[in-house]
This record gives structure tokens, C-alpha cells and sequence, in this order.
């Protein structure tokens, strides 16, 4: 038979495609006109060509803050990934024990990024602060503001604090859409817990392991308000990533030029990186 086509969906996602466009794509291209153009004032335009992408990738600035990026990405997902697998494979599958710990791995998702870092800004205080002033009753000297090793712990707990139950909560979705026939089936061939997560449980979570290694990455990579609510991309320049150096030449400079084309190479490494890891993780997933 020959398949019939109805082509009133288009009408269905139609707004989509119009919110999208006004929200995404016409600012864009308006990104794309300013990092290949130079201006003096008066709104005054000159071509600059590829000028400013040169002036980006040739600049220590920029490799700086994308080895800080890269850094604090691998760090979030080296302990967000494992440490939500064993959180899921812990909470409870039946009783009233399930809406509770649901309910609880979902607050701190409700927070809004610039209150989680204020929370974490006033919380690691030394004068004011719950864990500053027990740190330094406790002998041991932290001060995220002067520090940046205490700067780039503060950051990293804060966040694992914050997203590792988006983590803990797709693993729980795949763990209880596994079938109980799997589970009595191990029961009865007396296999071990560890033979139960490898053989049956973590092939039955890649999937949403690979939507949470996304997630988490390109959230983690694009990390801003928390990091500049905290320490400001401080101190010295320790914490300032890529998204706090955007904003710095294009708002405290007024550089729409290099920021324009700043924004765009962080566009593109996000995207590449994003389609690097589904590509592998598929990948793998296929051949398995």
C-alpha cells in the first residue's frame, strides 16, 4: 500500500518553529553580523572578516578559560554520574519510602541557579557562613574568596549538590522500567549483586545515562550564574570560564566584535563535544 502523508501536522508544530525562530535563530544571525564586522560608533559598520575569530583563538585568555571549562566539566561528570548510579540503585522501588525520596531528590532542581548561589555564597562565609565558620573552628583555613583551590572545591560541591539528583532521578526511571522477570530470573541463578547491576541493570540504564552525560555536560560547560554569584569568576581569574569571560568583554568591555565571535566558537566546541560524546556513547551502545 502506498503511504499516505498528512501534511496539517506541519500546521501542529508551526508556532514551535516560529517561537524558535524568533528566540534562537534572528539572534543568531545578529550574533553572526557583529563578530564579522567592526564599528567606531554612530552606528558605523566595517567588515572585519575573520578578524576577530583570529584574535579569540590566538589569545591566552581564551585557551585559559576552555582548559578551566574542560576541567570543571570532567569534574562535575566523574562524580555526578557514578555517585547518582549508586544514590538510584539505593532508593527504594515500593512503599511510602518512594514519594518521599522522590520528592526529596527533586528540591534542590526547584532552586533557581542565582539562589543556589547565593545560598553557597553566604553558606561557605567565614564570618557569617554555617560551613565557613566550621571549617575555621575546626583549624582548617578555607576562604573560597582569597583561595582558589577552596574557590574550585566550593563550586564543585555546590553543583553536585544541586544536579546530582537530575542524575539520581533518570537513572531511577530506567532501574524501575526493568521488568521484575529479570530480577527473579537472577534471583534464582544465584547471581551476585554486582553480576545483577553489570549484566542487567546498567544495560538497561545507557539510555538515560547518555541523555544525563548530556545533560550534565553541556550544563557544567555553560556553567555561569552560580560561578559569578559565588566568587565572580575570582579570585584573580581562577573561576572565570568562558561563559564569565563572554560576558565581561561583551557587557564590562563593550566589545561586541570579539564577544560575537567568542560566543560562536563556544557555540560550535559545545556542539561538537555534545555530538563527539553521543557519537561514542551510541557507538559503543550498538556494539554491545
Amino acid at each position: 500500500m502506498e503511504k499516505t502523508w498528512n501534511n496539517k501536522a506541519w500546521f501542529m508544530v508551526l508556532p514551535v518553529l516560529v517561537l524558535v525562530a524568533f528566540s534562537a535563530v534572528i539572534p543568531l544571525m545578529t550574533v553572526v553580523n557583529y563578530s564579522v564586522q567592526d564599528t567606531f560608533g554612530n552606528n558605523e559598520f566595517f567588515w572585519a572578516g575573520t578578524d576577530w575569530f583570529l584574535d579569540v583563538l590566538e589569545s591566552d585568555r581564551f585557551w585559559d578559560a576552555l582548559t578551566r571549562n574542560l576541567i570543571f566539566s570532567a569534574i562535575i561528570l566523574a562524580i555526578e554520574i557514578p555517585l547518582g548510579i549508586v544514590i538510584a540503585l539505593n532508593m527504594p522501588k515500593r512503599g511510602i519510602g518512594v514519594p518521599i525520596c522522590l520528592v526529596l531528590m527533586a528540591l534542590p532542581l526547584l532552586i533557581p541557579w542565582n539562589v543556589v548561589g547565593t545560598i553557597w555564597q553566604v553558606f561557605g562565609r567565614v564570618d557569617i557562613g554555617l560551613l565557613g565558620r566550621t571549617l575555621a573552628s575546626l583549624g582548617i583555613n578555607y576562604n573560597y574568596v582569597q583561595n582558589p583551590l577552596d574557590a574550585w572545591v566550593t563550586l564543585i560541591v555546590m553543583d553536585v549538590w544541586h544536579w546530582t539528583s537530575l542524575v539520581v532521578l533518570l537513572c531511577y526511571a530506567g532501574l524501575v522500567s526493568i521488568p521484575d522477570a529479570y530480577n527473579q530470573a537472577a534471583k534464582i541463578d544465584g547471581a551476585s549483586r554486582w553480576s545483577v547491576f553489570r549484566y542487567i541493570q546498567l544495560p538497561k540504564m545507557k539510555r538515560v545515562l547518555l541523555i544525563a552525560f548530556l545533560l550534565r555536560f553541556m550544563d557544567s560547560f555553560m556553567i555561569y550564574t552560580e560561578p559569578f554569584v559565588v566568587t565572580g569568576g575570582g579570585p584573580g581569574n581562577s573561576t572565570t570560564f568562558l561563559s564569565i569571560d563572554l560576558v565581561k568583554t561583551a557587557i564590562g568591555q563593550f566589545d561586541l566584535g570579539p564577544a560575537a565571535a567568542l560566543s560562536i566558537i563556544y557555540f560550535l566546541i559545545i556542539l561538537l563535544l555534545s555530538w563527539i560524546f553521543y557519537t561514542v556513547m551510541t557507538t559503543s551502545d550498538a556494539q554491545g
